[in-house]
């Protein structure tokens, strides 16, 4: 009841009932780091006029659901927040022929997610006022890095790791074999979704050069590594390197701090010291006493010299 009051009261006001349609030619976008992306939005009106037209884009991120204003529009003016300056701009006809579209550069995987435009146009009251984008930002995967973990002998379990820390969307891992004419050999191991190859029951048929593709739909990336007794030398050479390292940076902290602890215990001891030495210090006799008493005569001179 109350709100077909408003209603009437808006329409005896307007006169007429405004309808505003708002919408957009996409609904996922793909972009690649550092590309920039153009986020179509229109609107129609039944309304001729636009003075009191309102734009607004909002974001929200794929791990949030918070939306940000990234773009306000209102009479004439237009408000870009910090973050998006310089990066985020509005076609030179922008709001003409109900275009309300906006571009945003150098976009990262952060930028991801969905952006919605939202239009008003008082007396427009009715309608679909606003659509969404959603924007994919895709990345190629970086250098992966190739490890080998296990006990590189004959008849244990050895497992070969690779990992790209960067790629949207996430990398999928593959593992091949190369012989010494860098031609394909038959993969003897189990290879896990996540890129880990395991090798049961290792044998010397086993050893030679291993690489590790990394790859999503717009790149990849490969690492290599070699797997031989002697490539379990140079780890184990690395590790008792590491650890000799380890203990003199120990031994050197360890030698940092003890000799701290004697200085200031030192400065502490001479501080408290220097209070009793001018207690229990003596002020040497005046000059003139002593001048006194050397040039003083023998009280008894005198008598001695009578008697004689």
């Amino acid at each position: 009841m109350a709100f077909a009051l408003t209603l009437a009261v808006l329409i005896s006001i307007t006169g007429c009932v405004d309808l505003i349609t708002v919408s957009s030619t996409q609904r996922y976008v793909n972009v690649t780091v550092g590309g920039t992306v153009h986020l179509q939005c229109s609107f129609i009106t039944s309304s001729k006029e636009t003075t009191n037209l309102i734009v607004q884009w909002n974001f929200v991120e794929r791990s949030s659901i918070t939306p940000k204003q990234i773009y306000y529009y209102q009479s004439g003016e237009a408000v870009v927040p910090k973050t998006y300056q310089g990066r985020l701009t509005v076609p030179p006809s922008n709001n003409a022929n109900g275009n309300v579209s906006i571009s945003i550069t150098n976009m990262q995987v952060s930028d991801s997610g969905l952006y919605t435009c939202e239009v008003r146009n008082f007396p427009d009251i009715e309608g679909k006022s606003e659509a969404s984008v959603i924007v994919h930002v895709l990345e190629p995967p970086s250098a992966p890095f190739c490890a080998v973990h296990g006990d590189i002998a004959v008849g244990h379990l050895v497992t070969l790791t690779c990992h790209s820390e960067k790629g949207s969307p996430p990398p999928t891992y593959s593992w091949i074999r190369l012989d010494q004419a860098r031609a394909r050999q038959p993969l003897m191991g189990r290879v896990t979704p996540t890129g880990l190859l395991e090798i049961r029951n290792i044998s010397e048929f086993n050893f030679g050069e291993y690489q590790c593709n990394s790859s999503n739909s717009v790149g990849s990336s490969t690492c290599k590594l070699e797997l031989s007794t002697e490539a379990q030398d140079g780890v184990i050479a690395g590790a008792v390197i590491g650890a000799l390292l380890g203990c003199l940076l120990i031994v050197l902290v360890v030698w940092f701090v003890i000799h701290q602890f004697k200085k200031h215990k030192y400065a502490d001891v001479k501080a408290q010291a220097a209070p009793e030495m001018k207690g229990t210090s003596r002020p040497p006799p005046a000059t003139s006493d002593v001048s006194m008493e050397m040039s003083s005569p023998n009280p008894h001179g005198d008598d001695d010299e009578a008697r004689a």
